[in-house]
């Protein structure tokens, strides 16, 4: 049951049962006071009937009320104004009966609008206050005076409390639209969240398709760049081993074979190694990352550091991918350009995004120079930057001559599945 329903329950239980309840303290309170008030035998037995007719009033009301939503209406105004006149008629037989009459001071709004709600209440504040100036009828120019003065005291509570029940029910009013605002508001977020959700998987699947096919271009690209060159170059050198008749010179060229060979077998490695990110398939982010940074280092003789800083979260396989593949670009970098004696990588968890940064103390460089040859595919950048913004997120790269290097990549945290 909700909160409007059971006020609604409750007015109707008082609508039905009150009246009862205030009738019957009339009654008692009277009987009572039948000597001190003085009533007459007319008035006992007016009172009498008055009260079998108002129980009677009261058995129709909540006959024909059951069931039916508390709202002004003419049935409702009948009801309120015939109670308001037995009311009357019992407290001008003995004033105690004016408990009966304060019923109309009770959800009146309920029965009741308008120009009838306001007559309807003065008249009932009418009865109260000739029960409180003595009873009716007034006698005496004192009695007059006081029943006015009461009178007067009712009509000015009724217009403060009224003032108070509007500024109340505009109050409630606009907090009620207040709530509704909230509640479609929330609604549109929540289906903006999993719209969100819809394109960043969307996103994710988009990512990881461009992903195979740069890495296709990329593998060709080395292979034509690397290991099918130096196999032109073995090729050239054997040809020259099998056509020379010196067997010095034919020792000299099947070296330089041998040793294309060797580079040739190191960069297929090299391909072969960079074709998948074997290190995230036990392992997940931050330790593959401690491991590459690691393995670069011993490999290269830089002092390098790693740290993860925020609460670790476990990433979705393309975020995740997609960060090493950055991490071992700009590592390679660095070995290739930057003669850097340290380097450090920081992997950071912060709220929504995840950040990486690479940063080294090498030589550096013009990032004007940069930005002419990122144009035909120089130091790699380009092809971190296509990485990052792939999964909607962006690559920043900080570095003067002589101050070092730092790139760092900002995307934003999806989770793992």
């Amino acid at each position: 049951m909700t909160d409007v329903a059971g006020v609604e329950q409750r007015w109707a239980a008082y609508f039905r049962w009150g009246p009862y309840g205030l009738l019957a303290a009339g009654v008692v309170l009277s009987l009572a006071s039948v000597d001190v008030v003085g009533m007459t035998t007319g008035e006992r037995y007016t009172a009498v009937a008055l009260t079998g007719a108002a129980v009677v009033l009261q058995w129709w009301w909540g006959r024909w009320s059951r069931g039916r939503p508390l709202a002004p209406s003419v049935p409702g105004a009948c009801y309120y104004f015939a109670r308001w006149a037995l009311a009357f008629a019992l407290s001008w037989c003995n004033p105690f009966f004016a408990f009966y009459a304060a019923a109309g001071y009770v959800g009146p709004d309920r029965l009741l609008r308008g120009h009838a709600l306001k007559a309807g209440l003065v008249a009932t504040a009418v009865v109260i206050a000739g029960s409180q100036a003595g009873g009716m009828p007034l006698h005496g120019p004192l009695g007059w005076a006081v029943f006015g003065g009461l009178l007067c005291v009712h009509v000015t509570l009724l217009v403060v409390f009224g003032q108070l029940a509007v500024r109340e029910e505009e109050r409630s009013r606009i907090q009620t639209a207040t709530i509704a605002e909230l509640e479609r508001t929330n609604a549109a977020l929540q289906q903006a969240l999993d719209e969100n959700a819809a394109l960043h998987a969307q996103l994710l699947v988009q990512a990881r398709e461009a992903g195979v096919a740069d890495e296709r271009r990329r593998l060709a690209a080395e292979i034509h760049d690397t290991i099918a060159q130096g196999l032109t170059g073995i090729i050239a050198q054997l040809q020259v081993v099998a056509n020379t008749p010196d067997a010095g010179l034919a020792r000299e060229h099947a070296a330089r074979a041998s040793d294309l060979a060797r580079h040739s077998l190191g960069e297929a490695r090299r391909s072969v190694h960079n074709l998948a990110p074997v290190a995230l398939t036990h392992d997940g982010l931050p330790e593959a990352l401690e491991k590459t940074a690691s393995e670069w280092g011993e490999r290269t003789g830089v002092d390098t550091r790693f740290t993860v800083t925020g609460t670790v979260e476990q990433l979705h396989d393309e975020v995740a991918a997609t960060l090493l593949r950055i991490a071992q670009e700009a590592l390679s970098n660095t070995a290739r350009h930057a003669h850097a004696t340290r380097a450090g990588v920081t992997l950071s968890f912060m709220g929504d995004e995840v950040t990486l940064d690479i940063r080294d103390d090498g030589r550096g460089f013009d990032r004007t120079v940069v930005r002419e040859r990122t144009r035909t595919g120089g130091f790699g950048l380009p092809g971190m930057r296509a990485r990052a913004e792939r999964i909607a997120g962006s690559l920043t790269v900080e570095s003067e001559p002589g101050m070092g290097t730092a790139v760092s990549a900002r995307v934003p945290l999806v989770r793992h599945d």
